[in-house]
């Protein structure tokens, strides 16, 4: 669950299948010692099919979601044979959050203070 850093951008593979992408930040706001922290991911998105249409139609940037999915890493080489990957989230659905209302509200991220939730013990 987080937030779109930018609009989804639209596009369409050779056989016409829809394919949207977007930025998404996921917060975790933790507890260390007496100090609340907060930890931002950004995370790369791809959906395709009827879906990757919705996102492109219904969703922009700072709109929240939660997005399902598997784990997928692109592997490419540069023209200059440079060798690069990235990691991204293929979603299977994306369930659109409610707009933020003017006043300021939003969905905020649980605050963790479990052991083990200290900056880098994650496991």
């Amino acid at each position: 669950m987080g937030n779109l850093t930018r609009n989804p951008e639209l596009r369409y593979t050779p056989s016409g299948t829809p394919v949207a992408s977007f930025g998404l930040a996921v917060s975790r706001r933790f507890k260390q010692g007496d100090d609340l922290k907060e930890e931002v991911c950004f995370v790369d998105i791809v959906v395709f099919g009827k879906q990757a249409e919705h996102c492109g139609q219904y969703l922009s940037k700072g709109n929240g979601a939660i997005v399902e999915g598997r784990l997928q890493q692109r592997r490419w080489e540069t023209e200059d044979g440079q060798k690069r990957s990235k990691h991204e989230v293929v979603a299977q659905t994306v369930t659109f959050m409610p707009k933020r209302q003017e006043s300021g509200s939003s969905v905020e991220s649980p605050v963790h203070d479990e052991p083990g939730y200290e900056m880098g013990e994650e496991g």
